[in-house]
């Protein structure tokens, strides 16, 4: 065998080698890949791998299109629909408030978790983040705190519109209806969750600087 056929042969080894640390090296880091060890990769380049549409929403958009929808969906099926069939205003509104509740509790902050880019990240969009046995009606209570925010804003709306076009008391000028209802209540909604987050990210650093100190 000439020279230069043992020289190509054993550059034909010496690749097949490489190639198989290579692969093993491979097949072995990710095996033990983990949160831990894992590189650190910018934005820029996850923003590469993501699939969707090249429009751009903002996540502030996307969380308030969402706790705008559920409870509006919510009025269309309970206020509209029970409204017929339950003559009595308390029974409407506690069943509303139940129902409230569990669309928060079983979808609302579900979707919200489902479309955060990390874990945790869409936290501060929810009341009570994590997920324990005692969310759940911790989620209703809430819930029946909006609505009972969200009626007292619509009395005192169509007490000013009445005292305004000097119409009758008996009178409803702005009705229940799902758009506004739904406003509303993702108004009241974002405001609480801000107050909590003013009040308690004031109590963390109150600890901090007495740590400090």
């Amino acid at each position: 065998m000439s020279r230069k056929k043992r020289n190509n042969k054993k550059a034909d080894v010496s690749r097949q080698v490489d190639y198989y640390r290579l692969n093993t090296k491979a097949v072995r880091d990710l095996a033990e890949a983990n949160a831990g060890n894992a590189p650190e990769v910018s934005e820029e380049e996850l923003r590469q791998f993501r699939s969707g549409p090249n429009v751009k929403v903002s996540d502030w958009v996307k969380m308030c299109f969402i706790k705008w929808w559920f409870p509006g969906s919510v009025c269309f099926f309970f206020i509209w629909g029970l409204g017929n069939y339950l003559s009595d205003q308390l029974d409407l509104l506690l069943a509303t408030g139940i129902a409230l509740g569990v669309v928060q509790e079983m979808l609302t902050n579900n979707v919200i978790r489902f479309v955060e880019k990390t874990p945790g990240a869409n936290d501060r969009w929810m009341m009570f983040p994590s997920k324990k046995y005692y969310t759940f009606p911790m989620n209703i209570l809430y819930a029946c705190l909006l609505l009972v925010l969200v009626y007292g804003l619509y009395n005192v709306i169509n007490m000013i519109l009445i005292a305004i076009g000097g119409a009758s008391p008996d009178t409803v000028p702005l009705g229940v209806e799902p758009i506004l209802f739904g406003l509303f209540y993702m108004g009241f909604d974002v405001l609480l969750i801000q107050i909590k987050h003013r009040i308690f990210g004031k109590k963390r650093n109150g600890k901090k600087n007495t740590v400090r100190c």
